[in-house]
């Protein structure tokens, strides 16, 4: 297919400035290297969230319980194939200097990749509203006598100003947080394995890939903001090794800890930070971690900005970032935690299969130039492809989400199917879905 170069207008070499332009045609400054890309994403892969979040892993959604092996293997495996999901998805950024909502217009068309950009804005504010919802509560487990609105406001108010000069804060997670996170890490983990654990009680392997599926949808939420970050980085090989060893060890590491946690308790996901603050420099390294959950929240409002651009490109990101940041502020001072594992596996079954129609396209159109500018043509034949997908998955693994996960478990009784235990609804929707996009992607260039 005949278009411009893949470089977005404006876009100048590595050289071109310290921090991002504040509309989408500006300078694209590629000055970040493997350790700042790395810190990054070893930041994210660490999250209070994780903790109490791989009850996920070891009770899934729709499944029977696991054995704490299974779950530790699920943990593993599941975080492992997101966090390459992850890498691969980084890699069109930097080669191209374009956001990841931009590289759709590639892939769907510049106003057909309005839906997914759309999509993306929602689960972004969702995953930013979650963030300070969990930092308001860690606080208020480690200072029981104040008020959680006040830690919400507080969250809200830091997550925005990071998100003003959003290259100076990579900067700073390498420099200073990462290296605090570290050690807080090591700390709990020594103080946390060297305590009597209790039985999780019985499991089995027998929903090992539903486990293991909960723990790729963790990794894969941030494929769809990948490319923000990595079109930063100096060389492809950068992008895709810093998100995929970076993320992969700090989310196995992260998961485990929240394991042997919820081992001291009982199972009981509200109180896992207890084991922590009992250290006796608990309370410090909580604080630590609770303070650094805010490049997360700081990495989701910073991309909806973006996101919102790709619709928008003319918009100041600066102005974009503090209408997010109010708004996830707001609805996190009137949201729980409750729904977050049905919210991973609904997650999981909208951009797993949106990656497997991206690498789809790219292997049946490799060499081929990309248009990537908001007048690139409709390519309705990949959105079928990405649906396709989506049907796979959840007709795997609906989850639990009422009313939605009801109406796919309808639809399996109709059709008499019954997914065996060891098939992953991750690994089949991803494949299912690129052997679609290639397959119409060929239909695609017959019409030509």
């Amino acid at each position: 297919m005949a278009g411009r170069s893949a470089k977005p207008s404006g876009s100048k070499p590595a050289d071109a400035g310290n921090e991002v332009a504040i509309r989408l045609d500006g300078p694209v400054p590629q000055t970040l290297g493997l350790l700042d890309q790395g810190a990054f994403w070893v930041n994210l892969g660490v999250s209070l969230l994780g903790f109490a979040g791989v009850l996920a892993v070891l009770q899934p959604s729709g499944g029977t319980q696991l054995t704490v092996a299974a779950a530790v293997v699920a943990t593993i495996v599941g975080t492992l194939i997101g966090s390459a999901m992850v890498g691969l998805s980084a890699v069109p950024g930097q080669l191209t200097g374009a956001p990841a909502m931009v590289l759709l217009r590639g892939l769907f068309g510049g106003r057909l990749s309005a839906l997914p950009t759309s999509l993306n804005i929602v689960q972004l504010i969702g995953w930013g509203t979650f963030e300070l919802v969990v930092i308001a509560q860690a606080a208020q487990t480690a200072f029981p006598n104040t008020q959680r609105w006040i830690w919400v406001v507080v969250a809200g108010l830091v997550t925005t100003l990071l998100t003003l000069r959003p290259l100076g804060t990579l900067r700073l997670l390498r420099r200073v947080v990462t290296i605090a996170v570290a050690i807080s890490l090591a700390y709990l983990a020594w103080h946390l394995l060297a305590q009597p654990r209790p039985s999780l009680g019985e499991g089995s392997w027998e929903s090992f890939w539903k486990g293991a599926d909960a723990a790729i949808a963790v990794a894969i939420s941030w494929i769809p903001v990948a490319s923000d970050y990595s079109r930063h980085a100096r060389t492809p090989v950068t992008a895709f090794t810093a998100a995929t060893v970076g993320y992969s060890i700090a989310q196995i590491v992260n998961f485990l800890l929240g394991l042997v946690a919820l081992a001291l308790v009982a199972g009981n996901g509200d109180a896992v930070f207890g084991p922590m603050l009992a250290a006796p420099f608990g309370l410090a390294a909580f604080l630590v971690l609770t303070v650094r959950e805010v490049d997360q929240s700081f990495a989701n409002v910073y991309s909806t900005a973006v996101s919102v651009q790709n619709l928008a490109p003319r918009a100041d990101r600066r102005v974009l970032s503090v209408v997010i940041g109010a708004l996830t502020t707001a609805l996190a001072l009137a949201t729980n935690i409750d729904s977050y594992s049905n919210f991973l596996l609904l997650i999981g079954s909208v951009f797993v299969p949106l990656l497997g129609v991206g690498v789809g396209d790219a292997i049946a159109r490799r060499g081929l130039p990309q248009d990537l500018s908001p007048r690139a043509p409709s390519r309705p034949l990949m959105l079928l492809a990405w649906i396709i997908g989506l049907c796979v998955y959840q007709l795997v693994n609906p989850g639990g989400l009422t009313g939605w996960s009801d109406g796919w478990r309808w639809l399996q009784q109709l059709l008499g199917l019954t997914p065996p235990s060891w098939l992953s609804a991750s690994l089949l929707s991803f494949v299912c879905a690129a052997a679609a996009a290639i397959a119409l992607a060929s239909v695609e260039r017959a019409r030509r």
